[in-house]
């Protein structure tokens, strides 16, 4: 079996696929950080989650946030000699249509909400602002010109939303009362 550390990361860079060595504070590798955190807290939004077709449309979300860990993690300028796989219009349009049918059941927003009222709806609200920033850090690469497919920034965005709706959404399967933002002044 081979071992998990290699120690070439010691010094502070690392390796894209391709072979490029960057440092570890490398746009592109923050970005792909960033994707990897927000897979790993979906995994424990999941753990809470007791709505099944939730639970598997996040375990979808979470193989597609792989696709966009590659995607990232692979050295623009060189051919990789892996076969990365790819994000697609479809996936897009599969957390649309999730989103459309939770709102057909949740009552329309009218006011901002305060993110809260149970665990579940907590951390789909946490893995929705991990989501947003790993939307800028991916935006942040092609402002400095790094290659990034626009898929994964649109899929990044609608999977913000989604994550939104589907913390409405639990809160209103659980009768969890939204709290509602009431500025001062």
């Amino acid at each position: 079996m081979a071992k998990i550390y290699t120690k070439t990361g010691d010094k502070g860079s690392t390796s894209l696929l391709g072979g490029t060595r960057v440092p570890k504070s490398h746009f592109r590798i923050e970005a792909y950080g960033t994707v990897d955190e927000l897979n790993s807290y979906i995994g424990l939004c999941r753990d809470h989650l007791n709505h099944e077709k939730s639970r598997i449309v996040l375990q979808e979300i979470q193989d597609r946030l792989f696709t966009i860990g590659s995607s990232l993690a692979t050295d623009p300028v060189k051919e990789s000699k892996m076969i990365i796989p790819d994000l697609h219009e479809d996936d897009v349009t599969v957390l649309e249509k999730e989103i459309d049918t939770m709102n057909n059941i949740i009552p329309p927003m009218k006011n901002f909400i305060l993110p809260g009222g149970h665990a579940s709806v907590s951390h789909l609200h946490v893995a929705r602002c991990i989501c947003r920033r790993a939307e800028r850090c991916c935006v942040r690469l092609q402002i400095e010109n790094e290659a990034v497919e626009a898929i994964v920034i649109k899929y990044l965005n609608r999977l913000s939303d989604y994550l939104f709706v589907l913390a409405r959404f639990i809160a209103f399967l659980l009768k969890v009362p939204e709290v509602i933002w009431k500025p001062r002044g």
